[in-house]
């Protein structure tokens, strides 16, 4: 049997949306420690969820027991200024507390289909099983195109149904990106949208109340087969939810 729970929690400001996520964060990272040891997270790249991870580097929160990911990654080396690793590094990562061992990054690097391969193998060897690998959390932003992680409109990664990571040109960037199939994004426990910005407001209307039949953007694809998705959005954001 499956289960599934979408909520939606609106939140005044990017600030606001910020500390709610955090106080999110850290109990789902305590249940999951309290059930099984360990808490397994994919980070979200992007502006908004800078943030929360300042945030959670002032927590004081024990990361021991924490082991980090990346929902996608820019084909660029970690010290570039483009890349979701440095972003949460300098917002977080860097300030100690996570074993170094325990934070695994997306080798963008690498060209993109063997940086695919190769956090795929990364995967593996930190679940434990060749199987998908079932997150306790994945943090997801939203673009104003509706694209999750990088999964973009009318990008090949959308149809990957057998691999867990994949490589994918984004014609509109012309750019090479590495991300999290939907396979994965929908084998997590739960899954936690952070939008905000008026730009995002028709996307997410769109998301969320979408006509039946219609074209679905990227974000509207993630709903984990047994878990959960909290979308949290700024008032910006949510300003053409009103009427919907």
């Amino acid at each position: 049997m499956t289960t599934r729970k979408t909520s939606l929690i609106q939140l005044p400001d990017a600030r606001a949306l910020a500390s709610r996520a955090s106080e999110r964060v850290l109990a789902a990272a305590d249940s999951a420690r309290a059930e099984c040891g360990a808490f397994h997270i994919a980070l979200a790249g992007g502006s908004t969820p800078r943030a929360l991870y300042e945030l959670l580097a002032q927590s004081g929160a024990d990361f021991a027991q924490w082991h980090i990911y990346f929902g996608d990654e820019r084909a660029v080396p970690p010290d570039h200024a483009d890349s979701n690793f440095r972003m949460a590094s300098e917002a977080w990562l860097a300030r100690g507390g996570v074993p170094a061992a325990q934070v695994h990054r997306i080798r963008g690097e690498l060209d993109a289909p063997a940086a695919a391969a190769s956090y795929e193998e990364e995967l593996a060897q930190s679940f434990g099983t060749r199987e998908v690998p079932r997150f306790d959390l994945v943090l997801l932003g939203m673009g104003a195109d509706g694209h999750t992680a990088s999964l973009f409109p009318g990008t090949t990664a959308l149809s990957e149904a057998r691999r867990t990571v994949a490589a994918t040109w984004v014609e509109k960037l012309a750019a090479n990106r590495i991300t999290l199939t939907l396979r994965t994004l929908n084998a997590a426990r739960h899954v936690l949208f952070l939008v905000a910005g008026a730009d995002k407001a028709p996307a997410l209307r769109e998301v969320l109340f979408a006509r039946e039949g219609a074209p679905q953007l990227p974000a509207a694809r993630v709903r984990p087969w047994d878990g959960e998705v909290t979308w949290m959005v700024d008032r910006a954001a949510a300003a053409g939810l009103r009427d919907a």
